[in-house]
């Protein structure tokens, strides 16, 4: 009996998508779930926008289109198969399924969601950085698209329309998209002339990869001035790799695994330093040339491709990797500005987690690197909350210390915490709010947060609810979370403004929308009492619940209470007990009592 799922006669593009995601071919994701959605291009078939799921720092790509009905169909489906074969390659762009937003007239407009690439195409990341590309750069970039297109065919995959503009670049590393979009989109330049005499096979692929190591090389589109151009400083073997790319008859022409073994031939003849990953791949490449491909090399392509991105970064130049690594550090500086310092440790693993990167990498690099504030502030980082290294009080101390000297705000602000908390110092009260203080000057969002702390509770200075509320607004303002949830606990219990339990309700769940653990236990406080909002006992429970497990008293004390009585979850006393010992362990009085009642 045939399978008719793959078979079904479906009247257009729409209800197609909507059937693939009732049957979970597809994987569907709710576009209210997407933040700070911003275009970043267009095509032929529609707009690329760049968003961000809640809570998470890592950016994805949305793909619309503009006539959904000729064109969605076909590619969802090619993209679907496709990146069943190949998604668990680093150099593939990463297919994560669909998302619909309602149009004013109801109408569905659908989007693929897709890896985000930071550096945009290939042709523009060369446009923009080709004057500052060594020739490391340069034959690394050909690697990469070497090895990614041998991956597809080795599977019996032909891309047929690789070109510059659906190759995308991500920190520095290749990522081969759009094929879906094979066989519809086609740029002359790249094709192989003999594609309109022959079917379309590898070595048409042969002859755009030509292209685009011409491309890589030179910096320029094909047939921009004369034809083809050749850069006065390519060795010479690489040269003759493009041209027998190009060669008019295709059996001429090179396999991908043999441009990849030239490839690396010139690597080592050029002195280039590459990385253990790329070795092992070169290694096979070599290999294959003279064997065929068995299930063992299979195997073997599987395990490179679980080898994670990082281990290809060393082999940038070391402009490139300066430049990578200076990034990502500057965006957990900003991430550590927004989270609770119970969740800084965790949420700068998840960052590097997102990246490809580990602890060790970043703090050698650190360690490397410290001629300027942004290292010095976050050695002192990875020395408070141990990442990497054992925590050290004295040393976070001394590392935020000399990155206040130099006027970093963050080491200002991190400074003040030590004297305010007494964290590898003593604690100087005083101290911390001159600290606090100058961070106001310098718009450091968690420092002015701190401020008003220090003001909501008469630290280092008599009590100001009317200046800690404008502190908190400021610090809101600025987009803290911190400052959002406390702004939002203002207006909850009148500090230093009305009362406003509407306003309350919304900051708390912008705060919860962020993560944020206080935030998140409040909201659970109003869904549970029916605050400017209908009862929703099991909603107050998923409130709660998220907030105990961060740490949230409060919410350990209601979760418990919640399972002691069986409200928005099935009554467990064990469970009960539980949480109630999470609440009492910090010191919760209530939470000692119901301990005992229960227990005895």
């Amino acid at each position: 009996m045939s399978n008719n799922s793959e078979h079904e006669v479906i009247n257009n593009s729409n209800e197609w998508i909507e059937k693939s995601i009732v049957k979970k071919r597809i994987k569907y994701y709710d576009h209210k779930h997407f933040n700070n959605i911003q275009e970043i291009g267009f095509g032929n078939f529609g707009n690329v926008y760049r968003t961000n799921l809640n809570s998470s720092h890592s950016f994805l790509a949305l793909k619309s289109f503009i006539n959904f009905d000729i064109t969605a169909k076909d590619i969802v489906n090619e993209e679907r198969k496709l990146y069943r074969e190949v998604d668990f390659h680093e150099n593939i762009i990463h297919f994560y399924g669909i998302t619909t937003e309602i149009q004013c007239d109801n109408s569905k407009k659908y989007f693929l969601m897709m890896g985000y690439a930071d550096s945009g195409t290939l042709r523009n990341y060369l446009s923009e950085r080709f004057e500052n590309l060594t020739w490391n750069d340069k034959l690394n970039l050909a690697f990469q698209l070497a090895d990614a297109i041998s991956y597809l065919h080795d599977k019996e995959i032909m891309h047929h329309d690789l070109h510059s503009n659906n190759i995308l670049v991500h920190r520095n590393i290749i990522k081969l998209a759009d094929f879906g979009l094979s066989k519809r989109n086609e740029m002359v330049a790249y094709v192989d002339p003999q594609i309109f005499i022959i079917n379309s096979n590898k070595k048409c692929d042969i002859y755009s990869t030509g292209i685009l190591l011409w491309e890589i090389s030179s910096g320029q589109p094909p047939f921009c001035k004369e034809l083809h151009d050749v850069n006065p400083s390519t060795p010479e073997d690489y040269l003759i790799l493009y041209l027998d790319c190009w060669n008019n008859d295709p059996d001429d022409r090179p396999t991908i695994n043999q441009v990849a073994a030239t490839l690396n031939a010139i690597i080592l003849k050029e002195n280039i330093q590459v990385s253990s990953r790329q070795q092992n791949i070169i290694k096979f490449h070599e290999n294959i040339i003279n064997n065929s491909l068995h299930e063992e090399m299979f195997q073997i392509i599987q395990n490179f491709s679980k080898v994670n991105i990082k281990e290809i970064k060393p082999s940038i130049s070391s402009n490139l990797i300066i430049n990578d690594f200076e990034i990502i550090i500057t965006e957990i500086i900003f991430l550590l500005e927004n989270i609770e310092v119970v969740r800084k440790k965790h949420e700068v693993i998840n960052y590097l987690n997102d990246q490809y990167l580990t602890s060790q990498e970043i703090y050698n690099w650190l360690l490397n690197n410290q001629d300027n504030s942004n290292s010095i502030f976050l050695l002192g980082v990875f020395n408070h909350f141990g990442i990497e290294i054992n925590v050290d009080k004295q040393n976070a101390f001394e590392f935020y210390q000399k990155a206040a000297n130099t006027g970093h705000a963050s080491g200002i602000t991190s400074l003040g915490y030590c004297y305010h908390y007494g964290f590898g110092t003593s604690i100087d009260y005083q101290k911390a709010l001159e600290l606090y203080q100058k961070t106001t000057s310098l718009g450091n969002s968690w420092g002015i947060y701190n401020l008003g702390v220090c003001y909501n509770n008469g630290i280092g200075t008599i009590t100001d609810n009317q200046k800690a509320f404008k502190l908190f607004q400021e610090s809101a303002n600025l987009g803290n979370v911190l400052g959002i949830s406390y702004l939002g606990y203002c207006y909850d219990y009148g500090i230093g403004t009305s009362i406003d339990e509407q306003k309350a309700f919304e900051l708390y769940q912008k705060a919860a929308n962020s993560g944020n653990i206080f935030g998140t236990s409040r909201l659970g406080y109003y869904y549970e009492n029916g605050i400017e909002t209908s009862i929703n006992e099991q909603k107050a429970f998923e409130l709660h619940q998220k907030a105990a497990n961060l740490g949230n008293c409060f919410s350990q004390n209601n979760l418990a209470y919640m399972y002691e009585i069986g409200k928005g979850v099935e009554k467990d006393i064990t469970l009960a007990i539980y949480w109630y010992n999470e609440c009492a362990e910090q010191g919760n009085l209530d939470a000692q009592i119901k301990l005992i009642d229960l227990i005895n």
